[in-house]
């Protein structure tokens, strides 16, 4: 039995998750569960699955779920300590990190330095510090499966493959709600507009992001470390159809694609099994009843997100944290209707071309990038 340890349990990616184990009962077991805030839910999946431990982000909630899982035989833990440090209590097999945001760094750091392979659903992790974390990869001699469809259809398509032969990777996009939109048309764009996603059922800081397109744009870092490859080489497709879910072009023009149903439990299981194909009974595209794929060059006028985002990466240093770090905190805010739609990408543009670059930071020095950065933010929205 491979032992699983899901850090972000109760969200859209752990949850389904959970149900790839399910399906498959006598390859996987849960080892730990993590949340942060829905606490029902955590105590829950901690009935039904009964791992060795979990952990929850909120120690006010303490009494109440020890309490609840007083007949179960679970270790729990409680706050960011014992997440940061979640391996003190559980060895699993792998671990995967479905945190939201920058949290899922310092947990993935640690992961790494024991030597345990990751299922990677937590971009943000390598957008933060991608240098970092690649080279403490080889060091330990640590893989990463990718989680997000994009950078599993892409993992996928590099099997058997040199990487001297990639001419380019190509990143589908499904453009989100509002791809055929101008600027003038998302001036009043309403949180439940935002977070009306054509194709995927994500979490609300995702889809989001998808809408504004900085989702695209973080996996256009993502994959420049995940796959060792110049920013330059890796292009944006919009594919609103979300079947075909990325390409790799190699020099002798050849494309390779992975396609299926937009379902996210394929790439998840692929990275729970290591990159092995396991029989299952997901959905399986039919050419005949959806007869037709199309594509689309992002409009970067409209979503300058993206262009943001292309310029963060070739900049490199602790660019990728200044942007993911305003990001944070504008979605947010533009969730809690503190700022309009479009007040996001301005924020960003600006904290970019405030915070000080540095080059090459290491890891107290992203942390500081990121504490000076969400600070910064604030302060803009607060002006607002």
């Amino acid at each position: 039995m491979k032992k699983i340890a899901i850090l972000g349990s109760t969200g859209s990616i752990g949850t389904q998750t959970l149900e790839v184990i399910s399906d498959n009962k006598n390859i996987f077991e849960v080892e730990l569960l993590s949340a942060f805030s829905n606490d029902n839910l955590l105590i829950a999946q901690a009935i039904k699955y009964k791992p060795k431990a979990i952990i929850f982000g909120d120690i006010s909630k303490e009494k109440v779920i020890r309490e609840k899982l007083k007949n179960e035989n679970i270790e729990i833990y409680f706050g960011e300590e014992s997440l940061n440090n979640f391996l003190n209590c559980c060895d699993p097999d792998i671990v995967l990190t479905a945190l939201v945001g920058k949290s899922g760094l310092i947990p993935t750091i640690n992961c790494i330095n024991k030597g345990i392979n990751l299922a990677l659903a937590n971009k943000e992790t390598l957008v933060v510090a991608g240098n970092l974390i690649s080279n403490l990869c080889k060091e330990k001699q640590v893989n990463i499966y990718p989680v997000d469809s994009e950078h599993s259809a892409i993992f996928q398509c590099l099997v058997g493959e040199q990487k001297d032969e990639i001419d380019k990777i190509i990143l589908t996009a499904s453009g989100g709600p509002f791809r055929n939109k101008n600027l003038e048309e998302l001036k009043n764009i309403s949180k439940k507009e935002a977070l009306n996603h054509p194709n995927w059922d994500m979490g609300e800081k995702i889809t989001i992001d998808s809408s504004t397109l900085m989702n695209k744009g973080l996996e256009v870092i993502e994959a420049k470390f995940l796959f060792d490859v110049d920013i330059e080489k890796i292009k944006v497709v919009v594919h609103p159809q979300s079947i075909i879910h990325s390409m790799v072009e190699f020099n002798d023009g050849s494309i390779k694609a992975q396609l299926g149903e937009p379902d996210m439990k394929l790439p998840i299981q692929y990275a729970l099994s290591s990159g092995k194909r396991l029989n299952n009974k997901f959905t399986h595209y039919d050419f005949f009843k959806n007869n037709t794929l199309t594509f689309e060059e992002p409009c970067l006028k409209t979503f300058n997100n993206l262009k943001l985002a292309y310029d963060a990466g070739k900049s490199g240093g602790n660019a990728p944290c200044i942007l993911n770090a305003s990001n944070e905190i504008v979605v947010d805010a533009f969730l809690k209707e503190k700022i309009k739609y479009l007040d996001m990408t301005k924020i960003i543009e600006e904290s970019l071309n405030k915070i000080s670059y540095i080059a090459s930071p290491n890891l107290d020095q992203l942390i500081e990038t990121d504490i000076e950065t969400r600070k910064f933010t604030l302060d803009k929205i607060n002006k607002i």
